[in-house]
């Protein structure tokens, strides 16, 4: 793994990102520097305190907070999901500094990508993202990750959010609407979760899936063949409304549908945007008084 003008591979580069839980670019210089020799690289890195969180890179953060940050206008957003290991780190005072500096450097600086944002110097020293998120890690002691992130942007309406504690957000861009139907829209995605703004925005794939079920749900039932497509298509029209958007039954008053809703202000919905923290992440469950006997014989 070394020699000189050694091309620096992707995968070496995630192996040195494992091992050590840095970021991607102090990994891709600290191999260019050390030709490729990703032991050479651990321990210059290690010397110049960037891989102060080696060992806690491996842990799971499930917890953290939803953050959300809006332009004065009203017309660009961002949201964030930015993870600890423990809901008590997630209330720390250090750690909701650096997720409240970090929401409004992103909204400012509109990076394309998580390697982008992790690269914006976010004090006055210059230090990046990345270089800062480091830090906290070794003074608090958990893992700290910025998972995802979301930029909208909206010049012919405004951009509307909700978050319900600081565990779920949503953002939704209404063309030709006001801020207080985006907000009410935004509580709606929260707790309703649509998969898509309407019908015509779904998976063809999914609802090939979903209609394939049914149909074969509806063909046990015995029943005549055009008995069971007009089944089939009430069960699909029942699914759809479900999961999107504006077929849904508006969460403030379930007696109008989205699409109502938003006909009746004149107004559209261009996109919206949900997360929920630790959402797809497999928490580890550890056992506490093995961990801690584990612990008493290491010492």
């Amino acid at each position: 793994m070394k020699g000189e003008n050694m091309a620096i591979t992707a995968a070496l580069v995630k192996e040195l990102r494992e091992r050590t839980g840095s970021g991607m670019m102090e990994c891709k210089k600290a191999l260019v520097a050390s030709n490729g020799d990703i032991d050479v690289a651990i321990e210059s890195m290690r010397k110049a305190g960037l891989a102060k969180a080696d060992k806690k890179s491996d842990r799971v953060a499930a917890e953290g907070v939803i953050a959300i940050e809006t332009s004065a206008d009203g017309k660009r957003a961002v949201m964030l999901e930015i993870n600890s290991e423990t809901d008590f780190v997630a209330k720390a005072e250090d750690f909701i500094s650096f997720v409240e500096n970090v929401s409004k450097k992103v909204l400012e600086a509109q990076p394309s990508d998580l390697e982008a944002l992790m690269a914006l110097a976010l004090n006055d020293a210059g230090e990046s993202i990345e270089t800062v998120r480091q830090a906290l890690v070794a003074k608090i002691g958990e893992n700290i990750l910025i998972r995802r992130f979301q930029l909208l942007s909206n010049d012919d309406g405004v951009i509307g959010s909700y978050r319900h504690g600081d565990r779920i957000g949503a953002m939704v861009s209404l063309t030709s609407g006001d801020m207080a139907l985006a907000k009410d829209l935004s509580m709606h995605v929260a707790a309703s979760r649509p998969q898509a703004v309407s019908a015509a925005d779904l998976p063809a794939e999914l609802l090939e899936k979903e209609r394939d079920i049914v149909a074969t749900q509806a063909r046990d039932s015995g029943k005549p063949e055009a008995i069971i497509e007009k089944m089939v298509d009430g069960r699909m029209k029942k699914f759809v409304n479900e999961i999107s958007m504006m077929g849904q039954a508006f969460i403030k008053d379930p007696d109008v549908t989205v699409e109502k809703l938003v006909k009746q202000a004149d107004a559209t919905v261009a996109s919206f945007a949900f997360y929920e923290v630790g959402e797809g992440i497999e928490k580890k469950v550890d056992n506490f008084a093995e961990e801690v006997m584990a612990q008493a014989q290491g010492s």
